[in-house]
């Protein structure tokens, strides 16, 4: 599989590279992922985002589709992950693109080439509503460095639910107070999107930051 066109934020001599992978439905050029790629950016941290291939044929068509199978979204990680090679490479994404980063960083430490770290942003742990289908899958056995923003109210694993989950112990949750899927709280919290999102950007350049 050829390595997909890239997009970068932050400087060209960054100490640390952070792939960003999108989610299900949205690209790579959604509010949330340029708002995060440009704020790492400005903070010294060279930002790469792609797109799937089911992404990348929505927006040369305009048809919507399904996110590729499994085993072609790994793929397309992997050879993102083999383009810069795992040393000072963080890997993550929005939701599903977290998800996904999961089994490619599993896959990546089990051929002795781990990256420096994960970081999930909304990881969605079920479907909207369903905790009774909660899957696991590479999250409760990782070995590499976790970081997990998830909104406190995420109808894809709220703050009562996660907790009780298998979790490894190289994962570690932030939580975004009344936080959504985006981290987007109700204006009845007293909270801002702007500072959930901000929240999560320090959180996440500190974990890039120290290595242990």
């Amino acid at each position: 599989m050829p390595l997909p066109p890239l997009h970068f934020d932050g400087p060209v001599g960054a100490d640390h590279t952070f792939a960003f992978a999108h989610g299900a439905g949205v690209g790579m050029n959604s509010q949330f992922m340029d708002h995060f790629a440009g704020s790492l950016g400005a903070r010294g941290i060279r930002v790469a985002r792609f797109e799937f291939p089911y992404m990348r044929k929505m927006r040369a068509d305009g048809t919507r589709r399904p996110p590729d199978r499994a085993d072609v979204l790994i793929e397309t990680w992997m050879e993102v992950i083999n383009h810069f090679g795992p040393e000072n490479l963080y890997i993550g994404g929005k939701s599903m693109g977290g998800r996904v980063a999961s089994h490619a960083a599993d896959q990546a430490e089990s051929s002795g080439d781990p990256v420096a770290g994960l970081i999930c942003l909304g990881f969605p742990f079920h479907g909207p509503g369903k905790p009774e289908a909660a899957r696991f899958q590479a999250v409760d056995t990782l070995l590499t460095r976790t970081l997990i923003l998830q909104g406190t109210r995420d109808p894809f694993g709220t703050m009562d639910e996660v907790p009780g989950y298998p979790l490894s112990d190289a994962c570690e949750v932030v939580w975004l107070e009344d936080g959504d899927h985006s981290f987007e709280p109700r204006k009845k919290s007293g909270r801002t999107t702007g500072q959930n999102w901000a929240q999560a950007i320090d959180a996440m350049a500190d974990f890039m930051a120290h290595k242990t």
